[in-house]
């Protein structure tokens, strides 16, 4: 048994995971929203020109581990982002439609002028778009319309759990078939 100078191991590891300091604290408040785009993942974007074929695009984002290629005037980030294709596209717009990705180009499938985001937008404009257009990727562009970077859903999560270590990632295990589920059926 611990003396009363010593704290128990159960009071120990709460110490570890449980931030004491009320001061160092972060809260889910306004100013997490307000922060700019930036502060979100910064890949660079996979971009093409309209005429490249699906095929083509469909391996570099395999490579890449991609879900979006961006496609801009000149198949470059220094012209105008002009379109935007998903994984989603490939499933509803080539092979939902039987058509061959080799056969393709993706100015035939690609979302025209896609709804996008100025890099100085706010985190909260982001997901105003995610929520109200359905988005799961924001197109980011500098002033003259050029793909500066893209959002993903999942870079809001990462921005969210880094924000919030210790909330998020000292959760305990769930019992049950639920705990042993991997990725695929997520």
């Amino acid at each position: 048994m611990p003396s009363e100078y010593e704290p128990s191991q159960f009071e120990a590891d709460e110490a570890y995971f449980d931030d004491r300091d009320t001061k160092s604290r972060r809260r889910f408040d306004e100013e997490l929203l307000r922060a700019p785009t930036g502060v979100l993942s910064r890949r660079i974007p996979i971009v093409f020109s309209e005429d490249a074929s699906v095929q083509v695009v469909m391996r570099a984002m395999q490579a890449e581990h991609r879900g979006v290629v961006l496609i801009s005037e000149d198949g470059t980030r220094q012209s105008k982002l002009i379109g935007i294709f998903t994984e989603r596209d490939v499933l509803l717009r080539v092979v939902d439609r039987g058509r061959h990705p080799s056969e393709v180009s993706l100015r035939e499938v690609m979302a025209k002028n896609p709804e996008s985001l100025d890099r100085t937008a706010p985190v909260a404009a982001v997901l105003n778009k995610m929520s109200v257009g359905g988005f799961r990727h924001v197109p980011i562009v500098d002033s003259h319309g050029r793909p500066v970077f893209v959002v993903s859903v999942r870079d809001v999560v990462e921005y969210l759990v880094d924000s919030f270590p210790s909330a998020i990632l000292n959760l305990p295990p769930q019992d049950g078939p639920e705990r042993y589920r991997t990725r695929d059926g997520a």
